[in-house]
């Protein structure tokens, strides 16, 4: 139990060194390849995720879906892309090496559609080699470069937004 605490500490440290020196550059640069990360136990749908790619004009190759689970026993019920607690080690250092394939791919977006506040989650995030970050209103403002305030059930409201000020920012064409 001591441990457990301890090793907790050890993410949060780690997160907030990492989100510390995060160097914030928002470009023009048009998004053709698309990372999102889901809590599976607040949402489940994936198809919500392929085809809000569709609207974004991303091809399908170059979508990647990952989902974390608080819960060990959901990581069979769902597809292989589903990471637990003990996918993440000491001072925030990822054990799998699938995981570690999504953080280092560069995507130009990268999307964190989840509430809760877990520290793995968070890890994803700031990990992630994403060039621009988008996500729901979550405790920490310092994760994404974009935040849409909307509930996490209204995904529709989510997309709409999304669409808006991507187009706004010059990141896709509105056709």
């Amino acid at each position: 139990m001591i441990l457990k605490v301890f090793k907790e500490k050890s993410k949060k440290k780690y997160l907030n060194k990492m989100l510390s020196i995060r160097n914030v550059n928002v470009s023009e640069h048009k998004i053709k390849s698309l990372g999102i990360i889901i809590h599976i136990d607040e949402i489940d749908d994936f198809e919500l995720f392929r085809g809000l790619s569709k609207e974004l004009n991303i091809l399908q190759n170059n979508l990647k879906v990952i989902a974390y689970s608080s819960n060990d026993k959901n990581k069979q019920n769902f597809w292989d892309t589903c990471f637990i607690n003990k996918d993440f080690g000491w001072n925030g250092k990822i054990k799998n090496v699938e995981l570690n394939t999504f953080l280092e791919t560069e995507f130009d977006a990268l999307i964190s559609y989840y509430t809760q506040d877990e520290i793995e989650l968070k890890l994803l995030t700031t990990l992630s080699q994403a060039k621009f970050k988008i996500g729901i209103l979550q405790t920490d403002t310092r994760l994404n470069d974009l935040i849409i305030k909307t509930d996490l059930k209204e995904f529709n409201v989510f997309k709409k937004e999304l669409i808006k000020y991507l187009t706004i920012l010059k990141k896709i064409k509105n056709e």
